[in-house]
């Protein structure tokens, strides 16, 4: 049995949680973020559906440059909570399969399978989550790096992935799932620029082009220590790796959450003392109270500040002994809050919190 890397990813993710309880929506151009308020100051798209992406609509855009963009989009408030019980839905899912499952958020994950006939699996997986009343695309990779541009493919080639020449004869791009191996990467990837590999965004891309390096066969083809003289001796010869297509061929095991945290960015910066209480009080009690029902107590609380001119610290505290206690969360998380010279507007407040054994 060969090992193969899938890398599922949900389609519209949010939008299309939303479209399960709003049918009537499916097929318009909906953006899902913030409060649902397009004038709401401060806050970005989240999730945009697919025509409302047609209008240049982009997860990070203000919403009131996607209300611009887009005047007839329908603009629904983020639900977190919403969003979380899916996706638990979803990966709960995809543990029934053959294999085991790395979550990489709330709408992707790998799955390590042995198989001989990945393409028959990965339909299998997307007929499971159409009864779930979504979809998604399944990218096939010899590793985790060729599997998760595979996932470009899967969607269309030219909507993840700048334009470039048919795939091979024997798959057909756009049609939901695709495979990319070392046998043909170099036909697929080598003449697309550097920006179209896995973690490489403008900012590398554009140092990379002041060494010549433009497409990734460039990539592939350059001295590894002079991206190690550019990038560090670690991050460069990194680069070079991905210009080859390489990468982990097996998942990380899962990870054991340590805490839990809440923040918020507000309307309007915050100048008050007791409006600056009231919201640490607010997300500490919030963070408690979602902490203490998953039976988690709780050993340190830590604040987070970020004033007008996005200057972010944090101070945490460690509680004599791990507590279960409310108030005792609520008030040292103000404590933490007074030890801040509090001398300029308050643009961002958030409260963690690091579990603990009883």
């Amino acid at each position: 049995m060969t090992r193969w890397l899938l890398h599922v990813d949900l389609d519209q993710f949010q939008a299309a949680v939303e479209f399960r309880r709003h049918p009537e929506l499916r097929g318009q151009p909906v953006i899902v973020g913030g409060n649902g308020d397009p004038a709401e100051p401060r806050k970005v798209v989240s999730c945009a559906s697919y025509p409302a992406r047609a209008f240049g609509v982009r997860a990070g855009m203000p919403l009131r440059t996607a209300a611009r963009s887009c005047p007839d989009g329908v603009f629904l408030p983020q639900d977190l909570a919403t969003y979380a019980e899916a996706s638990e839905e979803i990966m709960a899912l995809l543990r029934t399969f053959p294999g085991r499952v790395e979550v990489l958020g709330f709408d992707e994950a790998f799955l390590a399978v042995d198989t001989e006939d990945p393409e028959r699996l990965a339909g299998e997986i997307r007929s499971a989550i159409a009864e779930l009343d979504l979809t998604c695309a399944v990218g096939i990779g010899d590793n985790k790096t060729r599997a998760k541009l595979a996932t470009g493919f899967a969607k269309a080639v030219g909507k993840t992935l700048p334009a470039a020449d048919e795939p091979p004869p024997e798959q057909e791009a756009g049609t939901g799932v695709f495979r990319l191996t070392a046998a043909n990467w170099v036909e697929l990837m080598a003449h697309r620029p550097t920006t179209a590999l896995w973690g490489i965004g403008a900012r590398i891309a554009k140092r990379m082009s002041g060494l010549g390096i433009e497409t990734v066969a460039d990539l592939a083809a350059a001295d590894r220590s002079v991206l190690a003289a550019e990038f560090g001796p670690n991050t460069g010869p990194y680069l070079w790796v991905l210009g080859h297509g390489a990468g982990d061929t097996d998942i990380a095991e899962p990870r054991e959450p340590v805490g839990h945290s809440r923040s918020e960015t507000f309307p309007r910066d915050l100048t008050e003392r007791d409006e600056i209480d009231a919201a640490v009080a607010r997300l500490a009690t919030q963070v408690a109270e979602e902490t203490l029902a998953a039976g988690r107590a709780i050993g340190r609380v830590s604040v987070t500040v970020r004033t007008k001119t996005f200057f972010t610290r944090s101070k945490q505290r460690k509680l004599p002994a791990p507590t279960v206690d409310l108030d005792e969360i609520v008030q040292t998380a103000l404590e933490v809050l007074h030890a801040f010279e509090l001398d300029r507007p308050i643009r961002l407040l958030g409260v963690r919190v690091e579990y603990a054994m009883l």
